[in-house]
């Protein structure tokens, strides 16, 4: 049973920078697309960024765009999220997760088999 891990939540102020980081056990997050979602009180869960199995191919949600980068170590058995400029709008709890099988980036959450148990981030204004 893969378990995921999340890590590197925090309280920043607006235009700052937080790293989250998302850790593997029980199984490989290689040859599979891993996502970032985030879930703000009273809001659906969204996708905010994905990367491809392969490492180059990666996918952000536009509110995100240019601000976040997503990265992975396949060897790690690791994903991050780089998180700069961030904005009160970015306050939410992240998730991330591992695809149901896809290679390529999926923005669906029904695309995603495993899910780590979130790490809160919030940023004041």
């Amino acid at each position: 049973q893969v378990q995921l891990v999340e890590s590197g939540g925090g309280l920043v102020q607006a235009g700052g920078s937080l790293r989250l980081s998302c850790a593997a056990s029980g199984g490989t997050l290689g040859s599979y697309a891993m996502g970032w979602f985030r879930q703000a009180p009273g809001k659906e869960r969204e996708f905010v960024a994905g990367i491809g199995w392969i490492g180059g191919t990666t996918k952000y949600a536009d509110s995100v765009k240019g601000r976040f980068t997503v990265s992975r170590d396949n060897a790690k058995n690791t994903v991050s999220l780089q998180m700069d400029s961030l904005k009160p709008e970015d306050t939410a709890v992240y998730y991330c997760a591992r695809s149901s099988g896809a290679s390529g980036v999926v923005t669906g959450p029904g695309g995603y088999a495993y899910w780590g148990q979130g790490t809160q981030v919030t940023v004041s204004s």
